[in-house]
């Protein structure tokens, strides 16, 4: 069963192509099918159908109603463990 994953930053180009490459990277290593979407933080709500997950390289303070990540560490390099751990807590629901 696929799991949705909106990968969001201000763009929708260059910090979550980063991100949604590391989600999908790791979701394939632990056995996970995800689908992402792709957008800017300001279409999250247009998206949110059937998805499992938010993880944006931008602060975002609004709560959807679903888990959300930063995934500013996959830009920054620090913390990535810890962020892994907390999408793989996630997706493994």
């Amino acid at each position: 069963m696929n799991k949705k994953v909106i990968v969001a930053c201000g763009g929708a180009v260059a910090t979550s192509t980063i991100a949604a490459n590391k989600v999908v990277e790791l979701a394939k290593d632990n056995g996970i099918d995800v689908e992402i979407c792709q957008c800017r933080i300001s279409e999250i709500e247009s998206n949110l159908d059937g998805t499992s997950l938010i993880v944006t390289t931008s602060r975002v303070k609004r709560d959807y109603g679903i888990p959300l990540i930063t995934g500013m560490p996959f830009i920054s390099g620090v913390g990535v463990e810890k962020t892994e751990k907390a999408i793989l807590n996630v997706l493994n629901k």
